[in-house]
């Protein structure tokens, strides 16, 4: 059977971004654009405007949810309580339904942002509360979670579809966790190198940690991060050399 595999990248989270076409160019390259929708960024507009540019561009669309704290554009843990969390994450997904129903696009996927997307990893109970909002809103979307991570089994035993993702333009630890940005090497911002970490994930199911060492990682989507400098030159050398290699590069379907 043929490889296939997703391309995804966090979209709509910034006007600037949408107003200099950086946002679209990105998306000329992926398969799946996670829309922020009022968490941490984006509005009735910038949702507006990511869900046409992906409809033109035939780009599957997804929410982009976070922790209500656009101060801290929803990088910090929150103590909201997990009831309180629910009620957010679900309005979040709403909005961008919503906006997304006047395209007539429907949403495929859910992908918590930031230290949402960790806090599910570490305690079952916003995963939980996350995966509630999801079954709440349409329990065939889709849920994007970290390639070995507690929170898709929690997800999974909701009755939830899932998609575990790895990440073309970040080094991976020994234990499989992301390298703090503050260290070095965090980042691969090396188109080659990029495309080569996205090439091991979908054909050899493993990738090089910081330290040497191969980790085995099995994903369904691959992310590159719309705030990696160059961006636009990654995902495309990634998408370019993963079907060169045989790779199908394909959305994520319910």
């Amino acid at each position: 059977m043929a490889t296939l595999i997703d391309i995804n990248a966090d979209l709509g989270e910034s006007p600037e971004a949408l107003a200099s076409g950086a946002d679209f160019e990105l998306m000329r390259h992926i398969t799946s654009a996670n829309v922020a929708c009022g968490g941490h960024a984006g509005d009735e507009n910038t949702m507006r405007q990511t869900v046409a540019a992906a409809k033109e561009l035939n780009v599957a669309v997804g929410a982009h949810p976070s922790y209500p704290d656009r101060e801290n554009f929803g990088r910090l843990e929150s103590a909201i309580p997990p009831l309180a969390l629910e009620s957010s994450v679900r309005q979040q997904i709403a909005s961008l339904v919503q906006v997304a129903g006047r395209f007539g696009v429907r949403l495929v996927h859910v992908k918590p942002h930031g230290a949402l997307y960790h806090a599910t990893n570490q305690d079952r109970e916003i995963a939980l509360a996350v995966g509630r909002a999801v079954q709440a809103i349409d329990p065939r979307l889709i849920m994007v979670g970290q390639a070995g991570s507690s929170s898709l089994e929690v997800w999974r035993g909701m009755g939830l579809h899932c998609a575990a993702e790895a990440f073309a333009d970040r080094t991976y630890e020994r234990d499989g966790t992301l390298r703090k940005r503050t260290l070095p090497g965090a980042l691969l911002d090396a188109p080659e190198r990029a495309a080569q970490q996205a090439l091991d994930i979908a054909l050899r199911h493993k990738v090089n940690a910081s330290d040497g060492s191969e980790l085995p990682l099995v994903a369904q989507t691959i992310c590159i991060h719309s705030d990696t400098a160059g961006a636009a030159a990654i995902a495309r050398e990634v998408n370019q050399r993963l079907e060169a290699a045989g790779v199908q590069v394909r959305a994520l379907s319910i």
